[in-house]
């Protein structure tokens, strides 16, 4: 079966644009991921302990309303959405496949181990920061907020500062 080519760069980046604009008008909020999994997280620990949950300072205010489940929130879907997407995309575009996409020389084990650790510290910086790179540089760079670009800088930045060290595993 022949894979379809990837699509166009910058019209993905138009689409998603007017996916983003869409939210705006839609919903009143950006983009935005790391909220969903905290919604996640605290379901499933309101399920384990509910008095525990609610008067949780981080999470306690998801469950301040009874009449609405925390599993509502807005987010929660856009993620949701998101997940569905991708996978209608893989799957008509002929490119679904269970794989390890590493360097030649990487070891799969380690290469797991390294994607866990970098998701983990990125969950931990988006909640340290109040949200993720998603919302940071989608929504607030489209409201032009000075943080979001300074700090989509300092991602790019980092980034190419800690290439150097893991580059071994790519190449």
């Amino acid at each position: 079966m022949e894979q379809r080519p990837y699509w166009n760069p910058y019209k993905a980046g138009f689409l998603l644009g007017l996916v983003l604009l869409g939210s705006f008008v839609l919903t009143g909020r950006g983009l935005g991921a790391s909220g969903s999994f905290k919604h996640v997280v605290a379901a499933g620990l309101h399920a384990v302990s509910p008095t525990w949950t609610e008067e949780n300072v981080s999470v306690g205010r998801f469950f301040a309303d009874p009449s609405r489940a925390s599993m509502d929130d807005w987010i929660v879907w856009l993620t949701a959405g998101t997940l569905l997407g991708g996978a209608v995309a893989v799957v008509t575009a002929r490119r679904f496949k269970a794989e390890t996409v590493m360097g030649p020389r990487a070891d799969r084990r380690w290469r797991w181990v390294l994607a866990g650790a970098g998701g983990a510290l990125a969950g931990f910086g988006a909640q340290l920061a109040r949200g993720c790179t998603s919302g940071q540089a989608l929504t607030g760079g489209a409201q032009l907020a000075l943080g979001s670009w300074l700090f989509m800088l300092c991602v790019f930045g980092g980034a190419y500062a800690l290439a150097w060290f893991v580059r071994r595993q790519w190449i």
